[in-house]
C-alpha cells in the first residue's frame, strides 16, 4: 500500500476550503483551520488554491489532498481542470491530487486518464478522482485513479435530484466500496472509495463508514461559520414572535 493511503483509513479528512469572498478566504485562516483539525484527530486535509494549499502544508503534518477550482469557459469542469492547475497544486505541496473525473466534456488536451498517467509519471503524486455516478468511479478506477471520491455526487446535471436527500450519497458509497475493495485499499487490487459531499453531522460520518467508505471528508459543517450560523438562524426563524404573550 501506498505510505500516504495508509495513514487515511477510516479517517476524517477536513476540508478547509472557503468560498470567494468570505471573510475566512485568507491562507492563514485556512490554515488554522486545519491546524484545528489536526489537534482534532483528522488525518489529512484537503485544500484549494496554491498559496492555500502552500499555507496548510506547513501549518499540519498531515497528508494535503490539493485542488484547484478554475471555471473555464465552455466547460462545466472546475476542479483542477488542466495540467497547469496540477502543477500548482503539486508545486505548493500537495502529494495527493483531485481532479474531476465526471463525464463531462473537460477542456484539453488531455483527459482523465491522460491526467492521471502524466501526474503518476511526472510528479509521484496520488489521483483522486471526484465523481458523481457508479459508472464514473469505475471508469476512473480503471483509468488509474488511486482513490475514487462521491464528491460531485448532486453537482451534475444526471444527480442533482440527489441534492433533495439529506446526507451524503451513501447508496453510491455502498455500490463503489462493494465493486472496487474499499476496504481491501492496497491488496488484490482494491480502490479506496472516499465519502464526500454534504457530510454535515458526525452520524453522517459514521454511516459512510459503516457503508464501505474508506474514509470520510467534511468540509461545510466544520469549517464553514456563515453556514454553520445560517442552521441556527433557520431553525429559529419566526419562533421569537409567536412567545410574545399578548397585554
Amino acid at each position: 500500500m501506498n505510505p500516504l493511503l495508509r495513514p487515511l483509513a477510516g479517517g476524517l479528512i477536513v476540508s478547509c476550503q472557503a468560498a470567494p469572498g468570505s471573510p475566512m478566504d485568507q491562507p492563514d485562516i485556512l490554515a488554522a483551520f486545519a491546524m484545528a483539525a489536526q489537534q482534532a484527530g483528522a488525518v489529512a486535509i484537503r485544500a484549494n488554491h496554491g498559496p492555500n494549499i502552500a499555507a496548510v502544508s506547513l501549518a499540519v503534518d498531515l497528508p494535503v489532498i490539493g485542488i484547484r477550482k478554475r471555471e473555464v469557459e465552455g466547460f462545466e469542469v472546475y476542479i483542477t481542470p488542466e495540467w497547469r492547475d496540477v502543477e500548482e497544486v503539486n508545486g505548493a505541496g500537495a502529494r495527493i491530487i483531485a481532479l474531476d473525473a465526471t463525464d463531462r466534456a473537460r477542456p484539453g488536451p488531455e483527459d482523465f486518464a491522460a491526467l492521471t498517467e502524466r501526474i503518476h509519471a511526472e510528479l509521484g503524486a496520488l489521483v483522486v478522482a471526484d465523481i458523481s455516478t457508479y459508472e464514473e468511479g469505475m471508469a476512473a478506477a480503471e483509468a488509474g485513479a488511486d482513490i475514487v471520491a462521491t464528491t460531485m455526487s448532486g453537482y451534475t446535471p444526471h444527480t442533482v435530484g440527489l441534492l433533495e436527500i439529506p446526507g451524503p450519497d451513501l447508496v453510491l458509497v455502498d455500490r463503489l466500496a462493494a465493486a472496487l475493495g474499499s476496504h481491501r485499499a492496497g491488496e488484490n487490487g482494491g480502490v479506496p472509495v472516499i465519502c464526500e459531499g454534504r457530510v454535515h453531522t458526525p452520524a453522517h460520518a459514521r454511516a459512510a463508514l459503516d457503508a464501505g467508505a474508506y474514509a470520510v471528508v467534511a468540509g461545510t459543517a466544520i469549517t464553514a461559520p456563515t453556514w454553520i450560523a445560517g442552521q441556527f438562524v433557520q431553525a429559529m426563524k419566526d419562533r421569537w414572535p409567536s412567545r410574545i404573550q399578548p397585554g
